[in-house]
């Protein structure tokens, strides 16, 4: 079993920042692949970003390509999501979720690919 916590939530303004954390515990290894997801009132859930533990790039859905990043901290078992730029069509509730598949493209933020989702945290872009 593997449990995911979200955290970094936040109120920011149009044009600012805010990081992201996914601190996943159980048993997790370099085969696994992150997503970040987010949901807005009355919409479906969709895909932001996603990566292999084992490093390697980063892939991006075209909304966010060039203002957000992903990165791993593997030593604490915990992914982020950097947000730069952010815009009002940015507010959500923004989950992760992992599972233990290759993941490339598209396919790493694909909802359907997922095993395990965190409880999710607020951002709000003003």
């Amino acid at each position: 079993h593997v449990q995911l916590v979200e955290s970094g939530g936040g109120s920011v303004q149009a044009g600012g920042s805010l990081i992201l954390s996914c601190a996943a515990s159980g048993y997790i290894t370099s085969g696994y692949c992150i997503g970040w997801f987010r949901q807005a009132p009355g919409k479906e859930r969709e895909g932001v970003a996603g990566t292999g533990l084992s490093g390697g790039r980063g892939y991006y859905a075209d909304s966010v390509k060039g203002r957000f990043t992903i990165s791993q901290d593997n030593a604490k078992n915990t992914v982020y999501l950097q947000m730069n730029s952010q815009k009002p069509e940015d507010t959500a509730m923004y989950y992760c979720a992992s599972r233990q598949f290759r993941c490339y493209g598209a396919t790493c933020f694909a909802r359907n690919a997922y095993q395990y989702w965190g409880q999710g945290t607020q951002v709000t872009v003003s």
